[in-house]
């Protein structure tokens, strides 16, 4: 017995995402490229799950995560609107940062770059409600042990970042470095993570 599969899909792009902004927890759009991207992985995914009747699919809350989700179960040739979401499933939120280019803050904050590379994993930034790595991984550890059967999970890139350190499969530090693409599926199964 290996336990429940989990294919994990960050949302799509948006504007924000090539402008390299800060995006956390504020509610942004896909953009085309973004749409287009999740239909891609929905057509992969239609082509890795045999029958996604079994599946529980399950969504973050915000905007970009469920345009991505509802594109995506289009694609597999399933009813958009047929899955839930999950408050655990929020992206790290950035607090003030939220909005803003590093060379923006940099501008306003000088150093501000290096202080959070220095250990990224803890670092806060500043602001009301503002999480490091580390309170995110605390907020999505729950969830992760409480998937009971097979499921798609469409999320963010710092909650995959967490993913890879619940799992094992890197420190802390390390994963919290990790490019996490948005047109490619990573699969959680027997407690290992492959990219697909």
């Amino acid at each position: 017995m290996t336990g429940p599969t989990v294919y994990f899909v960050r949302h799509g792009e948006t504007d924000w995402n090539a402008e390299a902004r800060l995006q956390g927890q504020a509610d942004t759009d896909l953009n085309e490229k973004g749409c287009a991207q999740a239909s891609a992985n929905g057509r992969a995914l239609a082509g890795l799950i045999a029958d996604p009747a079994g599946f529980d699919f399950v969504a973050s809350p915000m905007r970009r995560t469920r345009e991505t989700m509802e594109r995506l179960r289009a694609a597999m040739g399933l009813d958009p609107a047929g899955y839930r979401t999950d408050p655990c499933l929020v992206e790290v939120n950035f607090g003030d940062w939220q909005g803003h280019t590093f060379p923006e803050l940099e501008a306003v904050d000088p150093g501000c770059f290096a202080r959070r590379q220095a250990d990224k994993w803890a670092f806060v930034p500043p602001g009301e409600g503002a999480e490091s790595y580390a309170g995110l991984t605390a907020r999505v550890r729950p969830w992760l042990e409480g998937v009971a059967r097979d499921t798609v999970c469409v999320t963010h890139g710092g909650v995959m970042r967490a993913v890879f350190s619940l799992a094992g499969a890197m420190e802390p530090n390390e994963a919290v470095m990790l490019p996490i693409p948005q047109d490619r599926i990573l699969r959680l199964v027997g407690g290992r993570l492959e990219w697909l």
